[in-house]
């Protein structure tokens, strides 16, 4: 491993769990003054970046805040591609939040311009269509609102059915807000539900009396969530409020005073909430879990006091909290987060408790990669990353050992690295407070994960095996199912175009809200693919958007899961787009390369399939056209068309 060139207080700084940043913190400012005055500016941004975190004091963020404009200033106002124009719409004092949001949104490799209404107006902004807003044009509008804006309000006494239509009359008052975001800017939208305040008119009652206000509130609360179409996201603020206390929370003497959403030292943790679900909907949620295992899936050393001697199960409190903590891994594993193992351990040792303990909630079958050696821990995740085909920057690693944690945090500073508690049972606390693995949707490949990636060693396995690779592919007895974009499987592509970096050749980023409309234009080609073989269903594994323009249709976007590489996808879907292009009319078809750095290896796919360099751009971006002939082509795969 090669020693990183960050001073020493900025590296000490990095490596040490939060709670003893603080102490640091000042030597690491001046660390950070060095490396900028040095010109390292693209380091200082990589430190800047490690430094952020939901532990984090509310007032060192704002203090990381103000370093981070000065980074800004100094780069004389240089943006990052990966921009998203973000729009904080309100009925509260919000410049904190904002510069917040900012933060945490840079800490995840994205550059915002975020967009700070004016305190109260954000029912004005959305009719008016000369506002700013519309003229902002964001990507993504944020309605930051609370119980005192709901206009409708039952009287105490009313019955069932009278508080219902209030309710319905409400709610589609909301309604008309997110339909007019959607049909001017085609936006994707996070509407909050609401914060119920803790006080209650009729105390234990309140429950079991429609027209009591927290009744009435948690059933627009449920109205929210069931009535959102795929183009608004629902904020669960009223979930946030109570985990954090709703005294504490909805603390009156600072929205009398200055009108916040929250007590100033929850600003953090609303802020986090909010770009955890902005990061879900650009597809940068983390993606694996990888556990350590002595003394975090269970007590004790397995090495050292055998199976028959580690802390796990009933009838011990500490064994308790263990097996607690891997039920919530295991349902963590359901949902589609994939689950690994990096230990210090012997082999066979490690995997015993799998297979033999019976308290063990996790089984083998639960592991997707498994490494316990004595190697060092930084080696074993960058293999896990690369048995898994993602990135480091998808997985977070669980540790109770503080020197382990710093070690990858020094090494691999782009895997999550949290701090945990001595006792196991705030464990789960741990991953529920920085949501890591934020989602907008689940569907069936979600809930799959794990078997996809099982059956994907099992086919990797059988091409070790075979001697020539046609056999091979003829063999898995492939079929292809082509989908335009529906209502059934929108979500899931939306997902895995924002996921993707790879093969994708554009890298161009699409919310739902933004392929409902290519789905509706004519002048689109959407279309999904899903692979079948012998083993199963592989899912959806391939987008493709083209724009039909003049004589040509363009492919605006071309993207893959690797885990489908080699197989002749790119050949089933190059016929496609061909007999697409065909039958439209157009005389051409063209594509595009826009380089990141991550997709280098899609640098020659148009020159593989036969297209022609028609430019080169000073980055290495490039522009490839294929004619249409008049006789048919054909790229020769393994793969049929299946009928859905």
């Amino acid at each position: 491993m090669s020693e990183p060139t960050t001073p020493e207080e900025v590296t000490r700084y990095l490596t040490a769990d939060p709670s003893r940043r603080p102490e640091l913190y000042r030597d690491y400012r001046s660390g950070l003054a060095a490396m900028v005055s040095d010109g390292h500016l693209d380091e200082a941004d990589e430190a800047v970046r490690g430094s952020i975190s939901v532990d984090v004091p509310y007032s060192t963020l704002i203090s990381l805040h103000k370093v981070l404009q000065g980074l800004r200033a100094d780069r004389n106002g240089e943006s990052p591609a990966d921009t998203i124009r973000v729009a904080l719409l309100g009925s509260y004092t919000t410049q904190q939040l904002t510069w917040l949001t900012d933060l945490f949104l840079f800490s995840s490799g994205l550059q915002v311009d975020i967009y700070e209404a004016e305190y109260g107006v954000f029912r004005q902004e959305i009719m008016n269509p000369d506002s700013a807003l519309y003229r902002f044009q964001p990507h993504l509008v944020v309605l930051l609102t609370g119980y005192r804006d709901v206009a409708h309000f039952p009287s105490i006494g009313d019955s069932l059915e009278s508080v219902s239509g209030v309710a319905e009359a409400e709610l589609e008052s909301w309604k008309k807000l997110w339909d007019l975001l959607y049909q001017r800017l085609g936006c994707q939208i996070i509407q909050n539900t609401f914060a119920v305040p803790p006080w209650t008119v009729l105390g234990h009652l309140e429950q079991r009396v429609p027209s009591a206000t927290g009744n009435y509130l948690r059933r627009l609360n449920r109205g929210i969530f069931e009535q959102a179409p795929a183009h608004v996201v629902v904020h669960d603020m009223d979930a946030l409020a109570a985990t954090h206390g709703n005294w504490e929370w909805s603390d009156e003497r600072f929205y009398f005073d200055a009108k916040l959403p929250c007590a100033p030292q929850l600003l953090p943790v609303l802020a986090h909430s909010l770009v955890s679900l902005i990061l879900a909907i650009r597809g940068k949620s983390r993606k694996c879990l990888v556990l350590d295992l002595d003394n975090t899936l269970w007590g004790g050393v397995i090495g050292d006091d055998g199976m028959g001697g580690i802390i796990l199960g009933h009838g011990d409190a500490q064994g308790e909290a263990f097996s607690s903590f891997q039920q919530y891994a295991r349902r963590l594993k359901d949902r589609g987060v994939i689950l690994a193992v990096c230990s210090k351990n012997d082999d066979n040792v490690a995997r015993e408790a799998f297979e033999s303990h019976p308290e063990m909630s996790l089984k083998m079958d639960d592991i997707t990669s498994f490494y316990a050696n004595w190697e060092d821990k930084a080696t074993n995740l960058r293999r896990i990353a690369q048995d898994i085909n993602i990135g480091l920057d998808s997985l977070v690693f669980f540790d109770d050992n503080p020197a382990e944690r710093a070690l990858v945090r020094r090494y691999l500073p782009a895997v999550a690295v949290p701090e945990l508690p001595e006792d196991a049972a705030g464990y789960v606390k741990v991953l529920e407070t920085h949501r890591f693995f934020e989602t907008v949707s689940l569907n069936r490949e979600d809930l799959e994960r794990t078997s996809m990636y099982a059956k994907d060693a099992r086919r990797q396995a059988l091409m070790t095996s075979a001697t020539d690779m046609d056999e091979y592919l003829a063999s898995l007895n492939m079929k292809a199912i082509v989908e335009p974009i529906n209502d059934v499987n929108l979500e899931r592509i939306s997902q895995l175009i924002n996921k993707s970096n790879q093969f994708n050749l554009t890298t161009r980023r699409y919310s739902a809200a933004e392929l409902q409309a290519v789905r509706d234009d004519p002048d689109w080609v959407a279309r999904g693919y899903r692979l079948l073989d012998e083993f199963g269903d592989n899912g959806l594994i391939c987008v493709v958007l083209g724009h039909l323009k003049g004589e040509a249709l363009e492919i605006d976007t071309w993207l893959m899961s690797c885990r489908v590489l080699n197989r002749g996808v790119e050949e089933f879907v190059m016929n496609h787009i061909y007999d697409t292009a065909r039958d439209s009319g157009v005389g051409r078809i063209e594509g595009q390369y826009l380089p990141t750095a991550k997709n280098s290896m899609v640098k020659e796919h148009y020159a593989r399939l036969g297209f022609v360099k028609i430019s080169e751009s000073a980055n290495g971006g490039t522009s490839w056209r294929l004619d249409i002939g008049d006789g048919q082509r054909t790229w020769k795969n393994s793969i049929e068309e299946g009928v859905q």
